[in-house]
């Protein structure tokens, strides 16, 4: 486990924390309004290998070598051209800082980090971390790399968990929830909505379908997968060519069949990595998911009576009803969208490069 210190005196900024690979939805920006909740579990951090915050400089502005550094291969509207490496934590396992009134800046409910760092050394001074809580943005405190250090607090690492211990003890990520947003004269209003996590989550995934799509239709399984990407990949794809399957594959499942052109894979929570079949090699290209979201899709949980609690006698069981669903298709997330696919090489074929350029037509069609 590892602690973060203040780079100008030492002094400590966190309590113990343990290394995980950056969420999906962790830049994301969701609806209007909408008060998201903590993005990190108590106890762990990530690092964003990207610059990501302010300041930020317009795609004018940048040149091609910049560009290609940064191994994006499509335009955009602007870059960051803040330090690599920032340090995502839980604003409760935040200690010894302070926040910078003048850095407060925010949109309508919170703070937002746009001013650049609002949280301070409490021993120093120095601005060491942003604290991100205004609506639609999830609740985070992130570290800026060249303010903090790393330092270890135990001598030995961890091992991440096996695939087989993540299939036991590991928890799908249900794709409704409940969202509270403001707008109420009454206060705060819930809605019963897709999960921000999915959307995110869909967002990168339908980029990398498109790329695999190399042009043509692809299919995907039944059930939740097709509800989640069918729609768009019939919209954005043409017809008329022999289309590509997507399967679902990882730990527990069958080895892919030689007939699968794209394998959806669980990425490890831990690590990031993705989940590869052993074995013989497969050229089926590989689409990562959140671990979470792809136990779902592989393993969906169903509706099942939960034991009543209080007087009723021992051993029956509570009819609940089912949860609702969401009053409206299911959308990906534009900006996760965006983000993948321009970092994809094959984002320079025309035809994926106009369906970048019609993002916005796109929206209003609401396929995202």
């Amino acid at each position: 486990m590892f602690v973060f210190v203040c780079a100008g005196c030492g002094a400590r900024l966190t309590t113990p924390l343990s290394q995980v690979a950056l969420p999906a939805h962790a830049h994301q920006k969701y609806g209007n309004g909408i008060q998201l909740p903590v993005l990190m579990e108590s106890g762990t951090f990530a690092v964003d290998p990207e610059p990501w915050g302010p300041p930020w400089r317009r795609w004018e502005e940048i040149g091609p070598d910049d560009v290609a550094d940064r191994g994006i291969y499509a335009p955009v509207y602007a870059l960051s051209d803040g330090a690599p490496g920032a340090i995502v934590i839980s604003p409760g396992d935040a200690r010894g800082t302070l926040l910078i009134p003048e850095k407060a800046g925010g949109y309508c409910c919170g703070l937002d980090g746009a001013d650049g760092p609002n949280m301070a050394c409490e021993a120093c001074g120095l601005a060491v971390a942003s604290r991100i809580d205004d609506c639609s943005l999830w609740q985070a405190v992130w570290l800026a790399p060249n303010a903090v250090r790393r330092l270890r607090i135990d001598a030995a690492d961890a091992a991440p968990l096996s695939w087989q211990q993540l299939m036991s003890e590991g928890k799908g990520t249900p794709p409704f929830e409940p969202i509270t947003a403001w707008g109420s004269r009454l206060g705060s209003r819930h809605l019963w909505s897709w999960s921000p996590q999915w959307e995110a989550a869909a967002g990168r995934a339908l980029a990398h379908l498109l790329a695999a799509s190399e042009g043509r239709p692809v299919t995907v399984p039944d059930g939740l997968s097709r509800e989640v990407f069918q729609r768009a990949l019939d919209t954005l794809l043409p017809v008329g060519r022999q289309a590509r399957r997507a399967i679902l594959a990882g730990p527990g499942r069958p080895a892919p069949d030689a007939d699968a052109d794209i394998i959806l894979v669980p990425a490890h929570p831990q690590t990031g990595e993705s989940w590869a079949p052993a074995g013989p090699a497969t050229s089926a290209y590989p689409v990562p998911l959140p671990f979470g979201i792809w136990l779902w899709l592989a393993a969906p949980e169903p509706y099942l009576p939960t034991l009543a609690s209080g007087v009723i006698p021992d051993g029956v069981l509570r009819d609940d009803p089912p949860a609702p669903r969401p009053p409206h298709l299911f959308r990906a997330d534009p900006g996760a969208f965006q983000h993948t696919l321009v970092r994809l090489p094959a984002v320079g074929s025309p035809w994926l490069r106009e369906i970048l350029e019609n993002l916005t037509r796109h929206k209003h069609a609401r396929l995202f």
